[in-house]
């Protein structure tokens, strides 16, 4: 699976990203009280989606995704080595990565 990196070191900042046939712009922020990061994404300058939490193994903007408006991949916070069940500072793009499925078609 591809990947998308996130410098936490960078934190809070903003990215485009080729997603299918559309550029999106993604905006990471994390959360030192929950120990979280969260997404937000832009569309075309249009806000789409504004803080979406990074839960381990629930794909983002799942609760909220509509066809022709969001990306058409699964995003999926995951631990490849299934070491890990938690996305937070301490293992996000360490062992947790955000991981691009794109097997499966969105728009269904």
């Amino acid at each position: 699976m591809e990947r998308i990196e996130i410098t936490k070191e960078l934190v809070p900042y903003q990215f485009n990203i080729l997603l299918g046939s559309d550029t999106f712009d993604m905006e990471v922020n994390y959360n030192a009280q929950g120990d979280f990061f969260t997404i937000t994404l832009y569309k075309n300058e249009e806000l789409i989606c504004a803080n979406e939490p990074i839960v381990y193994g629930v794909p983002l903007f799942n609760d909220v995704y509509e066809a022709g408006k969001f990306p058409p991949v699964e995003i999926i916070p995951l631990d490849e080595a299934g070491e890990k069940n938690v996305a937070n500072w301490d293992n996000l793009n360490e062992t947790v990565f955000l991981c691009i499925d794109d097997e499966g078609d969105a728009d269904e």
